[in-house]
């Protein structure tokens, strides 16, 4: 999901630096929950902190707090806040438990990202789609089952299917209901929604790539295709 932006900011002299530590205290006593980071930021004096995969920005008396919009470099342009997102929010690649996820190898197989997704999410069925158009890509699904208990259930089916890579793309690209019953051990299921928890994960589809960068929502096949030329191979 990308962010409205919200203000235009231009780099300013910073006055003396307030008390952190009293930032953090009062900031996470008013979002009540800890803050992952806090750091002050060249613009206006404001403090960027981050929560649960939000960022947020404040003042040093935290008397106003900007929430779920894009501050922009006045100068260059840039969206800060996405470019910050994209790192504050990246994963450790090789700490995933690929164990968890649908394993999908095409071609040679050399490029290299995982997915959390819904089986009832439409945006997920679009991805799932223009996937299909990829070539020497190992992809792991990770079946996320947050929309509704029929996502569980399919998640379940899909997960328990003697092919899963085929029942998971028999249901999202052609629309071929998983069979079975789902009553093999779907523990796999079950700790993909406690990983996602763990992420922040709080929509689908969310991609992320080799070097551990995260991009939430549908996100376009040539950006994929970028992000794959970047990303090291594994």
């Amino acid at each position: 999901m990308r962010l409205v932006p919200l203000l235009l900011a231009t780099t300013i002299s910073l006055p003396a630096v307030a008390d952190e530590a009293a930032v953090r205290k009062s900031l996470e006593s008013k979002l009540g929950r800890p803050l992952t980071s806090l750091t002050r930021t060249p613009y206006l004096g404001l403090y960027e902190a981050y929560a649960d995969g939000q960022i947020f920005y404040t003042d040093d008396k935290v008397s106003v707090i900007v929430a779920g919009g894009a501050l922009i470099d006045g100068k260059s342009m840039k969206n800060v806040t996405e470019e910050r997102l994209q790192k504050l929010s990246a994963i450790k690649f090789s700490e995933l438990p690929l164990a968890l996820a649908v394993k999908q190898v095409r071609g040679d197989g050399k490029r290299v990202f995982a997915t959390f997704e819904d089986p009832n999410c439409g945006y997920c069925k679009k991805l799932a789609k223009d996937l299909a158009k990829l070539d020497n890509v190992t992809i792991y699904t990770f079946l996320y089952p947050i929309l509704s208990p029929d996502s569980l259930d399919k998640s379940n089916r899909i997960w328990c299917a003697a092919d899963r890579a085929k029942a998971w793309n028999d249901w999202m690209v052609d629309g071929k209901a998983p069979g079975g019953k789902g009553d093999c051990d779907t523990t796999a299921v079950k700790k993909t929604i406690e990983l996602g928890r763990k992420l922040a994960i709080n929509g689908t589809p969310t991609i992320f790539f080799a070097d551990g960068e995260r991009i939430p929502g549908a996100v376009p096949l040539a950006r994929i295709e970028e992000k794959l030329a970047q990303a090291p191979s594994r």
